[in-house]
């Protein structure tokens, strides 16, 4: 089978020929039907991200949608041929971070990682939805309990930034959109957006009980600060810094709570598929050939990307 595989820092993505990969005890064998490109993964490329990987070379990719073709020794919740998603639910089984992932024809997963997929969710959508839609779900309803009763700010909105301010919506918040790139407003009003901006200063009258910053970088989380109300919550989702230099004392003297939200929760996977096949979230996606897939990363890692990327390993079927 053909795989990209990563052999550690100062290496870029190399296409080899692997063995079909078989499952053992307590995993299933799938064939990877769509595979979402995440900037997560440029990070590790990049080496900010490399200390993530724990065993090299490894095959990357974790936004999975696929068909189980072989079942591993007790297995019995699935059946071959099943359309499935893989969750990334906890360390150590995480698939394309901390074992081969979806850049490839074919992978194994523990079983415990699986979720079915309705029939109602193509795959190429579904890829997206297990990550990089989950993680913004995730960080709006879990990590930033979100209610209706509460004005929100949505710094950045990229793919992430864009899903989480739709979810922000449906939860009956008032929310305001934020991004250096007008282009990004008109679906974000769509989406029941209030206001967008290109800046969070320009909305100074307004109280924001929680702000989002999708971006991660010190002015962004500089601009969370400063915008957030007294007793207020910042939810950090970007990466775009490793490190910040952040003025504590205003934190302090505000009383301001900072959570980090990290990917998304395998309960809410359900959900998420429901709201995608009523038309509620709307994933904005884009196929690249898979052997353009480095390419691509690329693009993505400089912010040409204006969907979410996706391959098909084995090709359209």
């Amino acid at each position: 089978m053909k795989a990209y595989q990563w052999d550690g820092e100062g290496s870029s993505l190399v296409l080899r020929d692997l063995p079909i990969p078989q499952p053992a005890a307590g995993e299933v064998q799938i064939k990877i039907k769509a595979c979402g490109l995440c900037h997560s993964d440029c990070h590790i490329l990049d080496g900010t991200g490399s200390q993530w990987i724990k065993h090299r070379p490894i095959t990357l990719g974790h936004e999975i949608s696929a068909q189980i073709t072989a079942l591993g020794e007790g297995v019995t919740e699935f059946h071959v041929g099943q359309r499935v998603g893989c969750a990334l639910i906890a360390p150590s089984t995480a698939i394309g971070l901390d074992f081969n992932g979806g850049y490839a024809q074919y992978a194994v997963a523990p079983a415990q990682v699986i979720v079915p997929l309705p029939e109602s969710l193509s795959y190429e959508r579904a890829c997206i939805a297990v990550d990089a839609m989950a993680s913004a779900y995730h960080a709006v309803v879990g990590t930033g309990e979100v209610t209706s009763s509460m004005t929100v700010g949505v710094l950045g909105l990229g793919g992430l930034g864009s899903t989480g301010l739709a979810v922000a919506c449906l939860q009956g918040a008032t929310v305001y959109g934020f991004d250096i790139n007008q282009e990004k407003f008109p679906s974000a009003l769509k989406a029941g957006a209030k206001a967008c901006h290109s800046s969070i200063d320009e909305c100074k009258d307004v109280t924001f009980d929680i702000v989002f910053d999708f971006v991660g970088i010190n002015a962004t989380m500089l601009a969370a600060i400063n915008a957030v109300k007294r007793e207020g919550r910042i939810v950090l989702v970007g990466m775009g810094d490793s490190d910040m230099k952040l003025p504590t004392g205003l934190i302090v003297m505000k009383n301001i709570e900072i959570r980090g939200s990290l990917g998304g929760r395998k309960e809410q996977l359900p959900t998420m598929f429901d709201l995608i096949a009523e038309g509620k979230l709307d994933p904005q996606v884009e196929e690249v050939p898979f052997e353009g897939l480095v390419d691509a990363l690329h693009r993505l890692e400089q912010g040409k990307a204006k969907s979410r990327f996706f391959v098909r390993p084995n090709g359209p079927e």
